[in-house]
């Protein structure tokens, strides 16, 4: 069927997320036939390096054949039935393996894994498991929640509640119950963020002396807020937040759904700063970039406070496809491939050789604050252009790479399969998409 056939028909029955439909009468959408690796091909036989991990899920590139080949031996078995009332074997040695990484966080395991199809559900999971904690256990004004100044959390009304990102909440403001913030330890300037971090620790805990006895929990992004324009941060934030949450009884939500599983450098962005959160979501790249499924890791103590004769004690939450056996497939091949190739290290080697590669972008004067923390990559483009992204991305399709800037901050979020020659090829089609963007 031809390309323009099929555009037209998406256009009249599909409505695209996080799109303005009517920007496609001037931006036609990209249709897609097939994916191999880093790369994405459309129905014209055009290829696009897939520099931002079709939004930041797939981690071992498309069509990844043990991934594949994973799929294909479950779906000969079981490939859906409801977790209400039965098991089955794919999301108990999930639930499992998850369990005995969490291990690397120090003290007693997040052995306990609620399951859903998406970031946001996880974000309303954590909220909510959280809140019903603190009422099981006699607390009920404990209900309110803290969030870092420009966060995102995801879309769903709940997650919207602890999202500082105007955009996506400012329409929806009648229906959500919105929660504080604190100042955000994200900073620029690599010598100055551990005593950003430990300015933006104090005003938490300046914030929770006062209002501990309603607050449930502090959500965060570990290491990296993404949405924001991937504003990073020291570690030393997340060990100052886990004490101010002990020393004032509130809980710690970790949010790793875009920056979990390899992407900051550890299998878990907690790790690098050695604590453990109450609640670890997970999402995105944990399936591989193969099916929906988020996963909210929480502990014993946490589990104990639901386990009780009366149902209303229980948590009653619940998704149709939760813990679906092809998704959960999917996640134990990939962490079967982090086991085997020895991601993490080789993600150490590869991200210094892109980094290196990069120094001509690095170096430019049109570029401000080059950063990296594991294998996110990001630089603001001076320019006062509101149109800047799309151009961009628009001249990024022409130079065969798909980049998708956050404002005039461009990043790179690639699957860990890039050797040195991918890593050139990025580099220079991304200064081109720029020079274009620019001169346009």
């Amino acid at each position: 069927m031809p390309s323009t056939n099929l555009l037209q028909r998406s256009l009249e029955a599909v409505w695209h997320p996080c799109t303005q439909m009517k920007q496609h009468e001037r931006f036609p959408l990209v249709p897609l036939e097939r994916g191999t690796g880093l790369w994405l091909y459309d129905t014209n036989g055009r290829r696009y390096f897939d520099a931002v991990s079709s939004w930041w899920v797939n981690l071992f590139g498309h069509c990844n054949p043990r991934i594949n080949a994973a799929l294909q031996r479950q779906l000969g078995t079981l490939e859906h039935a409801m977790l209400a009332g039965f098991t089955h074997r794919p999301v108990v040695e999930l639930s499992e393996r998850l369990g005995a990484l969490s291990a690397s966080l120090g003290g007693e395991r997040l052995g306990h894994a609620f399951y859903a199809s998406d970031g946001a559900s996880a974000t309303e999971i954590a909220l909510k498991m959280s809140a019903h904690y603190w009422r099981n256990n006699g607390q009920p004004a404990k209900n309110r929640f803290v969030c870092l100044a420009g966060s995102y959390h995801g879309e769903t009304a709940g997650a919207l509640s602890v999202t500082d990102i105007s955009l996506f909440r400012d329409a929806y403001a009648p229906l959500v119950r919105q929660s504080e913030t604190v100042p955000s330890p994200a900073c620029g300037a690599a010598d100055q963020r551990t005593e950003s971090a430990r300015r933006a620790a104090d005003a938490l805990d300046a914030w929770l002396t006062q209002h501990a006895d309603t607050t449930a929990a502090l959500i965060v992004e570990p290491l990296v807020q993404c949405a924001t324009g991937m504003a990073m941060y020291d570690p030393e934030y997340l060990r100052r937040a886990r004490a101010a949450c002990d020393r004032h009884k509130v809980h710690l939500i970790a949010d790793e759904i875009a920056v979990g599983c390899g992407r900051t450098g550890t299998f878990f962005a907690c790790e690098q700063a050695s604590i453990r959160p109450d609640f670890l979501c997970l999402s995105k790249g944990i399936s591989g970039g193969y099916l929906p499924l988020s996963i909210v890791l929480t502990s014993d103590a946490v589990y104990r406070a639901f386990y009780d004769d009366a149902t209303a004690r229980g948590f009653l939450h619940s998704h149709s496809y939760t813990g679906n056996p092809l998704a959960c497939t999917a996640a134990l091949a990939t962490l079967d491939i982090f086991e085997s190739d020895k991601v993490l290290e080789t993600n150490r080697q590869r991200a210094d050789a892109l980094t290196r590669i990069a120094a001509p972008i690095a170096h430019d004067g049109r570029v401000r604050d080059f950063r990296r923390t594991g294998m996110i990559w990001a630089f603001e483009v001076d320019t006062a252009d509101p149109h800047f992204a799309r151009k961009v991305f628009a001249a990024g399709l022409e130079a065969e790479v798909l980049l998708r800037p956050i404002g005039n901050t461009v990043y790179w979020m690639p699957p860990y399969i890039f050797d040195d020659a991918d890593a050139a090829f990025l580099v220079e089609r991304t200064g081109n998409a720029i020079d274009t963007a620019l001169a346009s």
